[in-house]
């Protein structure tokens, strides 16, 4: 481990931020939320243990840019017994069954389960831990392809949505054929040695010292062996080749496929607002690949089990609410007002969006729905999109957004999250993750997250929706012990307590390095102990936001 160089008041600001005597505080700004970054250096590759659980860490004293959630977990204990907060996961379906999940699920006690009937009269029938928006539904096409298939707004929109299916159709086709062709030979090669060296598993090493006068078996060793050279496994070379083909097959059957309906067996009209009781109350994922929202679920508050010892969610004070509205596809507007809608209505203060798309035919509604939840006290966190683009430039639109064109806030409780690698470094920033002055806020733990999957299954995942729940995780967990801030508060408590970095990052928009505070709109690493502190200032009326604002934080 190389050594890493602090500052004494830096320090010093990170260990009393751990601790609730912080509240005796009476400085106007906190020691850690100087705008003086931190200087960190370099981390050593990560064993097993460290990787599972990177993103609980402290970047003082693990050298990685967690949340410093063991801390604040430890801090939590020493305070009141936090109150339950209810998370809406606005997600695929959610494996209610998981050991990780099934204690934690929020329930509708005022509905009676599997009688046909709403009886709490709210508008869903049986939703005793959530609902079911898509009902039967599982594959659907992306929304450029359903404005081009349905003639979707003005004749411009409609001819680029046109061109882009045109061009990107032909590109996936190919590549389901490049793909399986790989696959093919892979599968064919791991078959041939198989049963002329008669071993079930093999190394590199036995297909070197393997002899053979068969000239046929030798470029399929050959293979082999570059196989395990990419990936380290024929195995692992076969899941990622699976993968890749069941990919670009979806994008070019379902996604990008003018002439595929998967709304039909729904039953509604998706761009009619006022189309209503479609679905079903049981969020239950449906297809075996179907594991986005188990694994979303299980970071904002999966409990630990013997599958996994030591992996936890961040708030173990939620109780998951399970809103299936994302396809394998492209989410509907519709789907999204509603599921918003249906969370605030029902108890949820927090609702984590993990989904994103580059059209949105309905704006309006998810706005509108935006504001509803603003003017309930709702926290809404959204994912920042995985297309390793600067969401500031308009031609990088990321829908839903809180914003049009770049202005104003429509409303003060959206928090948008990009994703960080377990990596102190130049790679620190996840290289797919979305960044943006204005229109990212934060960024938390989101590549390589290794969480809960369907079929009491773990494995690890990326992209921004792994770093999203984890700030729902950090905001549950504070507003347990702070049930009276407002969610505009509270965005901004976990905006401004985060963890400044003084690193230059490899920047995901281009070929070159960026200061990593030139990438959202705070520059900060989402951080729960100093969260917990300085939630504990404001509320014991120690610490003046405005006045903060007023001094360091930049209009927009």
């Amino acid at each position: 481990m190389n050594t890493h160089y602090f500052s004494a008041s830096k320090r010093l600001g990170l260990a009393l931020a751990a601790c609730a005597a912080l509240a005796s505080c009476q400085s106007a700004l906190p020691t850690f939320m100087s705008q003086t970054p931190v200087a960190v250096g370099k981390k050593a590759p990560l064993t097993e243990s460290e990787k599972q659980g990177w993103r609980y860490a402290d970047l003082v004293r693990d050298s990685l840019p967690g949340l410093s959630a063991r801390t604040a977990w430890a801090q939590s204990e020493k305070l009141s017994a936090p109150d339950e907060v209810v998370v809406g996961v606005l997600d695929s379906g959610i494996d209610l069954k998981h050991p990780a999940l099934a204690s934690v699920l929020w329930v509708n006690t005022d509905e009676i389960p599997d009688n046909g009937v709403d009886d709490d009269q709210n508008g869903f029938i049986d939703d005793i831990h959530g609902y079911n928006f898509l009902g039967d539904s599982y594959n659907e096409r992306v929304e450029v392809t359903r404005i081009a298939a349905l003639g979707l707004g003005d004749d411009s929109l409609i001819a680029q949505a046109k061109a882009e299916i045109a061009s990107e159709r032909p590109k996936a086709l190919q590549d389901k054929e490049r793909y399986s062709s790989i696959l093919t030979a892979v599968q064919e090669a791991d078959q041939a040695f198989k049963a002329a060296s008669g071993k079930t598993t093999y190394t590199e090493q036995d297909l070197d010292d393997f002899g053979s006068d068969q000239i046929m078996l030798v470029p399929k060793i050959q293979l082999l062996k570059q196989m395990i050279s990419f990936v380290g496994s024929v195995d692992a070379a076969l899941t990622e080749l699976n993968g890749a083909v069941k990919y670009f097959g979806d994008k070019a059957d379902f996604q990008l496929n003018p002439d595929f309906d998967g709304r039909m067996v729904v039953g509604d009209d998706p761009y009619n607002i006022e189309d209503l009781g479609y679905g079903n109350g049981n969020p239950q994922f449906q297809a075996p690949d179907e594991s986005h929202g188990t694994h979303v679920a299980s970071i904002v508050a999966g409990v630990e089990n013997n599958l996994a010892p030591g992996v936890r969610g961040i708030a173990p004070n939620a109780k998951i609410m399970s809103l299936r509205a994302v396809p394998n596809g492209d989410e509907y507007d519709k789907d999204i007002a509603l599921g918003i809608r249906y969370a605030v209505d029902n108890g949820a203060r927090i609702v984590n969006m993990s989904f994103g798309k580059s059209y949105s035919p309905k704006a309006e509604w998810v706005y509108e729905a935006i504001r509803y939840a603003a003017a309930k006290n709702v926290l809404l966190i959204h994912a920042a999109g995985n297309e390793g683009e600067d969401l500031d430039d308009p031609q990088h639109l990321n829908f839903p957004n809180d914003q049009i064109n770049n202005g104003p806030e429509i409303a003060d409780n959206v928090l948008r999250v990009g994703a960080l690698a377990p990596s102190v470094g130049p790679d620190m920033v996840a290289e797919f993750s979305n960044i943006g002055k204005i229109n990212v806020d934060v960024f938390a733990p989101g590549d390589e997250i290794y969480a809960a999957m369907p079929d009491n299954q773990y494995a690890y995942q990326g992209g921004t929706s792994m770093a999203a729940p984890a700030v729902a995780g950090v905001a549950a967990l504070v507003w347990g012990h702070y049930p009276q801030l407002s969610a505009g508060t509270l965005k901004k408590i976990l905006m401004y307590s985060g963890t400044s970095v003084d690193l230059t990052v490899n920047h995901p928009a281009r070929q070159e390095g960026a200061p990593f505070n030139a990438l959202s709109r705070t520059g900060k690493i989402v951080n729960a102990a100093q969260a917990l502190a300085l939630a504990e200032l404001i509320t014991q009326k120690k610490f003046n936001l405005k006045k903060y604002e007023k001094k360091h934080v930049a209009k927009r």
